[in-house]
């Protein structure tokens, strides 16, 4: 019987390959009909008979492109009398509100690699070669239906031969929307001592590489510096250019090579999960161990046992680590804090005192997407950053939201959160908020995404800290606005990755939020769900000297620590005597349970980290060196009920920080056994049933060390596994507790 079938195909069906797909599907199995591009969906008119049309609604779920996520939507059926000859793919429609998911930028596939690299393709080294299942997508749409016209590709008209491959059914660059050949497409420019173009341009970036220069590169979503990984007077430069002077670069490493790794393995010791990792779609930077002995250059991660690695996301990419033939600093290109630079003219006034050389191209960039970051403990991956490939991250609500909401994250690692029904889309990574170019940013991509998405949000959610930049911004806007617990925030970000779990104990760990008593929280175990924490437990709170100053100067936190205990602090300071009395009587002295700050004071105690030059770094300094050594003292847990709340003594492990004839390595290696101890003694008293889900989410859950002494305990810890467990899956967060019904509060001015 014949029979004219409808379907909408929602989910990621756009810049994917996809109606190409449903194109050959539909005339192998000789169904009549079209394919078409709408406002964020695919729609299929197909015509033939009961058995074929069956067979094509399993397989274009089933068989779709890779990176295609299709869910067929809706669907309705007739029957015919005559079904139609011949399978079109019609012009696009954008004239109906959808549900859109945009398309993600994805690395240089296999094939395309082939040809880039084969001296008799006509692409031979074009460093803008792409098919359908790779190339830019994210950063180069300017509207949907996703389209040529509406990309910045519309301004590199096609070529005869790459239009005759747009147009042919069987090539595998069939409506790749940018497509492009030496011929018509994009180019590259040099400017340095000289200027040069094209092919001479990639050599001019090469050789000033070999001369151990700095060089400033276009990518996909921004500018990249680079130079050589192995030279360590360039890396000395570049840290003293880029006033970074102690935060770990990343490296690119070439893919030559049987499994693409010969490289990196000459550098690295990476597990098979962090390959697989490094080679998966997003290709993002991935920590792995510094192989024995070390051969990059000291000051790519002074004093850090893991390196970011990361493999050529794109031709560019390839082309330099290929004709580099070493591994490659490659960190943003701006400076440290400030958004990545994403046009020429922004980029050689922002970077022209770092870098000796810039490589541009002339495609324009419409939104960054920095690299994403990611480490593996045991076997299992969990992000530290999201970026370019993996964003925008779309989720379903489990409760959708009565109105459409914007979360705007904390201070940090932000990204925004879009809500609206029962769907949420999750930005790219923007960066911190200190500059005022990053505010800029934060205003732009909110612009972009209410536009893309078609979504008007009537309402704000943002973290309840008053002094955070984000809330002076969202008042501007004249749209309400309500404050999220910097915890119960990062509490329900976690179980929206788990939403058949219904009762969790979350430990809630970080440097600091604030909390619904006015103290700095990060030291909390809730217990709940969304919309509905509880907390049960915390660490023994101090009060930190000066306050906001602590989260630099790590010694403030250990003067704290001391003080609060009854002991006396070293002179770490000019006027410590001063800071104890102002101490003493409460003043800029804020109370706070944050295990990050503990941390920060173990650091100054040890003499490691004092004073901090990058968020984070007194911990990361503590946890590489507990990690020299496997053992350490066993340090006493005791848990003391105040006003009703479980609180984690940390007082008589000062004796165990302090004690000279113990090793700081040891020591290092007992607070954070001593923690992970904690946990079961806790649980026992709670008195908490086994179906409990028990959960690890703020910064704090970063830390490798503690999370393997965590599972030494048999504790079955459920970590982030698609956002980040730092400030960066805040957005989502808030979100989730907008839509389980927590109790919101309208932001005090």
């Amino acid at each position: 019987m014949l029979s004219r079938l409808h379907l909408c195909i929602s989910g990621t069906v756009q810049g994917v390959g996809f109606r190409p797909f449903v194109h050959r599907l539909a005339l192998e199995l000789e169904l009549g009909g079209w394919v078409q591009n709408r406002s964020g969906t695919v729609w299929i008119a197909l015509e033939g008979d009961a058995a074929p049309l069956a067979d094509f609604c399993a397989r274009v779920i089933r068989d779709a492109p890779p990176l295609a996520r299709p869910q067929i939507q809706h669907q309705h059926s007739e029957p015919l009398l005559i079904a139609r000859r011949g399978f079109a793919i019609l012009p696009s429609r954008s004239d109906e509100i959808a549900d859109i998911h945009l398309p993600a930028d994805t690395h240089l596939c296999a094939d395309c690699r082939r040809e880039l690299f084969d001296p008799q393709d006509r692409r031979y080294r074009y460093p803008f070669i792409n098919c359908t299942q790779c190339g830019p997508r994210y950063t180069l749409i300017a509207g949907l239906p996703y389209d040529r016209p509406r990309t910045s590709m519309a301004a590199f008209p096609l070529c005869p031969a790459c239009e005759a491959e747009y147009r042919d059914p069987h090539n595998r660059r069939f409506h790749a929307e940018p497509v492009a050949c030496p011929a018509c497409g994009p180019q590259l420019a040099w400017r340095g001592a000289s200027t040069a173009a094209r092919e001479a341009a990639l050599q001019a970036a090469l050789g000033a590489l070999r001369g151990g220069e700095i060089i400033a590169v276009r990518g996909v979503g921004g500018y990249h510096l680079m130079t050589d990984a192995c030279n360590e007077d360039a890396v000395a430069r570049l840290r003293l250019r880029k006033q970074r002077p102690a935060r770990p670069f990343a490296v690119l490493f070439d893919e030559r090579g049987e499994d693409g790794a010969a490289m990196l393995r000459r550098f690295l010791q990476p597990s098979a999960e962090e390959l697989r990792l490094l080679r998966s779609p997003q290709r993002p930077i991935v920590l792995a161990a510094q192989a024995e002995p070390a051969l990059l250059a000291a000051s790519i991660a002074p004093g850090m046992p893991r390196i970011g690695a990361m493999l050529p996301h794109s031709p560019l990419q390839a082309l330099l680590s290929e004709g580099f033939g070493g591994p490659l600093l490659a960190t943003s290109g701006n400076l440290s804090g400030e958004p990545i630079c994403l046009d020429p003219h922004e980029a050689e006034a922002r970077l022209g005192r770092i870098a000796d050389g810039f490589l541009h191209h002339d495609r324009p960039i419409l939104r960054p997407a920095e690299d994403g970051v990611w480490q593996v403990f045991g076997a299992r991956a969990t992000p530290i950053r999201i970026g370019r490939g993996e964003a925008p991250q779309a989720w379903r609500l489990a409760k959708p939201l009565a109105q459409p909401t914007l979360a705007l994250g904390g201070e940090q690692k932000v990204c925004i959160a879009l809500g609206w029904g029962d769907r949420a889309v999750v930005s790219p990574h923007i960066g911190d908020l200190a500059h005022p170019e990053s505010l800029d940013w934060l205003a732009r991509v909110v612009a972009d995404f209410t536009r893309l998405y078609q979504v008007a949000p009537r309402q704000i959610a943002l973290d309840a800290h008053p002094q955070y930049r984000s809330r002076e911004w969202a008042r501007a806007t004249g749209l309400p606005c309500i404050q999220i617990w910097h915890h119960h925030a990062h509490a329900s970000a976690l179980a929206a990755e788990h939403p058949d779990v219904h009762q969790w104990l979350c430990l809630s760990w970080d440097g600091v939020g604030l909390g619904p008593d006015g103290s700095l929280w990060g030291g909390e175990c809730l217990l709940g769900a969304p919309g509905h924490w509880q907390r049960v437990a915390r660490l023994r709170p101090f009060r930190l000297p000066g306050g906001e100053a602590a989260s630099r100067e790590g010694w403030r936190s250990a003067a704290g620590m001391l003080w609060e205990a009854g002991r006396t602090a070293p002179l770490w300071h000019p006027q410590i005597d001063t800071l104890h009395a102002a101490w003493q009587r409460g003043l800029n002295s804020p109370p706070t349970s944050a295990i990050g700050r503990l941390f920060d004071g173990a650091a100054a105690l040890l003499g490691i980290c004092l004073e901090a030059s990058f968020e984070g770094e007194g911990p990361m300094r503590l946890q590489a060196l507990a990690e020299t050594v496997d053992h350490g003292p066993r340090w006493p847990v005791a848990w003391r009920k105040n006003e009703g709340l479980w609180e984690l003594d940390w007082a008589s492990w000062l004796d165990g920080l302090l004690d000279e004839h113990v090793g700081k390595a040891h020591r290092a290696w007992a607070l954070h056994d001593a923690l992970a101890r904690a946990l079961p003694a806790l649980i026992e008293r709670l008195a908490l049933p086994q179906s409990l889900a028990l959960g690890g989410c703020g910064g704090v859950f970063q830390n490798a060390l503690l999370v393997s002494r965590l599972a030494a305990q048999g504790l079955d810890v459920i970590l982030p596994q698609r956002q980040p467990a730092n400030d960066g899956g805040l957005a989502l967060g808030q979100l989730i507790e907008v839509s389980a019904g927590a109790p919101l509060t309208p932001c005090r001015a």
